[in-house]
């Protein structure tokens, strides 16, 4: 080692580890061919399940001993064990990883940073184990502890004078909404929150300074708002630009379809691991920036004044967004340029977007003014024509009226969209958990109240793991469709209730409804799901499932879980009794098999 900086990805090997886990002993005494030359300035091998061995020699040709950094520049790798000369240091690795608490690191570093001791003249052998479930990059530098606190203080000034930037434009933003109640500047101050919470996630930085014990949320925070950078940047395009459904209804219900799938993600963020919504997530980023890039260009060439600064901001965003990307997917190689150019491009576009939002308040300023002048100038015409003016005004009250009508109609068709879409499950057409629980709590409610009986199905595709598993989630899904079709085929009155309660189980509810009619109603769903062929691949598959039924008179009004419960437990005895069969419990708290169940 001779100079302050040496990248090492060119100088590094890899080996990806079959299953099962190979240790370090075995690694050691690998063929040498069976390892593979980096010869790259870059370490990045995309996205993958299997975990990777990494070897590199560092040499110290001085007479006197060296203590210097070993850097892995990418603070998103779940997991590293490191080995530095393991056939004399023994096996035992050092762990890193964003899977550990923040300070169990060695040196506390938004990267992963290790000290080295090189003895004079000799080889030092390092072995790296990573696996991860984001992309697979293993960027390795090697520091002189001076020339790191160098850099590090540059790169300190690089990410303080980016997020003093944001932190400006947010202050500003939100500031300028409390003065002129403008929405557009509220969403534009939810997404430049949104997108360096979204960096500061990516590059470590979060998990440093915001919540260093929180390792499930540092891992699921970057797709969560990358997910509202999305939603916010949406929303705020919409509104600053003025795409709407009377002018292009087109591109209006294409953007508003982008931010509803952006919101699901965000949400789902919060329950689905990293390693399901980081490429969708990628995807729909890409999708989302360039539809933003379409909108503002279209709008440009309609003369509206807020595109200019508009589109060139998305201009900036979309190329440092697609460059991080390609970076990710390794058609990029991964350098300063391409780790930085989001927070560069994203910075330019939000000072060109603020700009942009400065501009159309002046605008809007001075046509309040020319709109001022204008009703004086009316107002002098008024003393000379009473009656004219009078009829002006009328005129004016009447469109004023139309169009007060005209939004409160949009906002409340919207609202009733949207609460449709968040009591409905998307992919089964079928009410969702939420919905049900409320509707659930008020039947009991109401049965308690005037001693009606009221009937609870639980239903279960049986074998649907091992369903999933032959034929993949896609068909899935498809099958999920096909038993929630199966399903509202007998569900006929106003009053009753079937929802997706969550993965492969349904629940009907019958209110008023003794158990002979609800074991009806379940054996007639049983039938109609066990005879319907479900096509795949050619082959005809036919589903059953299994049904647990629960008909009481609740003795109290908050009897939800025991009802539950019960029906819940009778669907067990219903598959321990070998499945494809309906299950009633009884009064006396013992579940029994159905008359109406097969032989």
């Amino acid at each position: 080692m001779q100079s302050e900086r040496v990248e090492l990805s060119r100088f590094v090997d890899f080996w990806p580890e079959p299953e099962p886990r190979t240790g370090i002993e075995d690694v050691r005494g690998l063929d040498p061919q069976r390892w593979t030359p980096n010869q790259s300035e870059s370490l990045s091998l995309g996205y993958g399940k299997s975990a990777y061995w990494f070897r590199v020699a560092v040499e110290n040709p001085t007479e006197d001993a060296l203590k210097p950094l070993l850097e892995v520049a990418y603070p998103v790798l779940d997991r590293i064990e490191i080995f530095i000369n393991p056939e004399s240091s023994g096996a035992e690795p050092l762990v890193l990883g964003d899977k550990q608490p923040f300070h169990a690191r060695p040196i506390e570093h938004r990267n992963f940073v290790v000290p080295l001791t090189l003895a004079a003249g000799e080889r030092t052998w390092i072995y790296l184990r990573v696996e991860t479930t984001s992309s697979m990059q293993v960027p390795l530098i090697l520091w002189e502890q001076d020339g790191f606190l160098a850099a590090e203080q540059a790169r300190s000034i690089f990410q303080g004078f980016y997020y003093g930037i944001i932190l400006v434009m947010v202050l500003y933003n939100l500031f300028v909404f409390m003065a002129v109640k403008e929405q557009s500047f509220l969403h534009y101050v939810g997404y430049i929150t949104a997108m360096p919470l979204f960096l500061a996630s990516l590059h470590g930085l979060a998990f440093q300074y915001l919540w260093p014990q929180a390792t499930w949320w540092n891992d699921q925070a970057i797709t969560v708002f990358l997910n509202l950078a999305l939603v916010f940047g949406g929303t705020f395009s919409l509104r600053f630009i003025n795409v709407s459904p009377s002018n292009h209804p087109l591109l209006h219900r294409w953007t508003v379809g982008v931010v509803v799938a952006a919101a699901v993600l965000a949400v789902a963020g919060l329950m689905v691991p990293y390693k399901y919504l980081i490429l969708p997530t990628i995807l729909l980023a890409f999708i989302t920036c360039s539809t933003m890039l379409v909108l503002s260009i279209v709008r440009w060439v309609q003369r509206d004044p807020a595109a200019r600064y508009y589109t060139f901001a998305w201009v900036f965003m979309l190329f440092g967004g697609m460059v991080l990307a390609l970076s990710k997917f390794t058609v990029l190689p991964r350098n300063l340029l391409t780790e930085n150019a989001t927070q560069v491009g994203s910075a330019l576009g939000v000072i060109l977007l603020s700009i942009a939002l400065a501009d159309r308040l002046e605008r809007e300023k001075k046509r309040v003014f020319e709109t001022q002048q204008r009703l004086i100038r009316e107002e002098r015409k008024a003393r000379m024509a009473q009656e004219k003016s009078l009829q002006v005004q009328r005129e004016a009250n009447t469109k004023l009226e139309e169009r007060v009508q005209q939004r409160t109609r949009d906002l409340e068709h919207l609202n009733e969209q949207l609460l449709e879409l968040s009591a409905t499950d998307a992919l089964t057409r079928l009410k969702n958990r939420g919905h049900f629980d409320r509707i659930f709590q008020s039947a009991v409610v109401r049965a308690y109240r005037y001693d009606e009986i009221l009937s609870l199905l639980v239903l279960d595709i049986d074998h649907f793991k091992k369903f999933n598993d032959t034929y993949g989630h896609l068909v899935g899904d498809d099958c999920l469709k096909m038993v929630s079709q199966c399903i509202q085929k007998f569900i006929t009155r106003p009053q009753d209730l079937a929802a997706r309660y969550g993965g492969e189980e349904f629940v009907v509810l019958l209110p008023e409804t003794p158990m002979s009619g609800a074991l009806q109603v379940a054996e007639r769903i049983r039938m109609e799901i066990e005879k319907t062929a479900f096509p795949v691949s050619g082959d005809v598959v036919h589903l059953s499932v299994s049904i647990g039924v629960c008909s009481v008179s609740p003795a109290k009004a908050d009897s939800t879980k025991e009802i539950f419960k019960w029906a819940d437990e009778a669907l067990y005895e219903a598959k321990g009794q070998g499945r494809n069969r309906v299950v009633a419990w009884n009064a006396d708290g013992q579940p029994m098999v159905s008359h109406l169940s097969p032989a």
